[in-house]
């Protein structure tokens, strides 16, 4: 299976649909756009692999890290107009969950001070894009503050998963075991992310 994605990755597309995955992602956390990113790059180095370069048919390599990157800042844009809109109802549904309070509380307290590690770990965690993103608009913090925070965010979330499926082929050399490999170190910076964010205290 893992092979057939990898081969599927091959492909110029792939940049179409690693940029919606991304973008939507925010919305749907259930998307895949993490395991696209690293078959995309698995892709880029298993075929550029012979020649020393990759093909112009296969993502290159700094181009998905921006594209990818691209798509997560303007999803967490989206997100935080569309939170900085909702009015009455979204504050209702935050205040209703206790899990959304504290966390527009670090998040407000982390962009206050200049400080935007929790956006960073949030893009890593299961949902927390998400979470972060829809309580910064909700919080009407000000974009000045939250975007620079997503763009880093974007760009070390991106430019980690691009390095897994890339360099992880060029070291495994087998496209699927590097593609499984870099699929579980990717879930595990993840869970260390959710670790850490629940770990950190409001006033930290």
């Amino acid at each position: 299976m893992l092979e057939s994605v990898g081969s599927l990755a091959a492909g110029p597309w792939i940049y179409a649909v690693v940029a919606v995955s991304v973008l939507l992602d925010v919305f749907l956390p259930v998307l895949p756009s993490g395991v696209l990113v690293i078959a995309a790059a698995t892709a880029a180095a298993g075929t550029g692999a012979a020649a020393g370069q990759v093909p112009h048919e296969v993502p290159d390599i700094l181009v998905l890290i921006l594209l990818a990157t691209t798509a997560s800042v303007l999803g967490d844009l989206v997100a935080y107009r569309l939170a900085w809109r909702g009015g009455e109802r979204l504050d209702r549904a935050i205040a209703r969950s206790r899990r959304l309070t504290n966390a527009q509380e670090r998040l407000g307290e982390a962009l206050s001070r200049g400080g935007g590690a929790l956006v960073v770990l949030a893009r890593f965690a299961p949902a927390g894009r998400s979470v972060v993103s829809f309580c910064a608009g909700a919080a009407h913090r000000r974009a000045r503050d939250f975007l620079p925070w997503s763009a880093l965010a974007g760009l070390s979330w991106a430019a980690y998963s691009t390095a897994l499926g890339y360099y992880g082929t060029r070291w495994l050399g087998t496209a699927w075991l590097a593609t499984a490999v870099s699929i579980a170190a990717l879930t595990g910076a993840g869970a260390a992310a959710a670790y850490l964010m629940r770990r950190r205290p409001a006033g930290s």
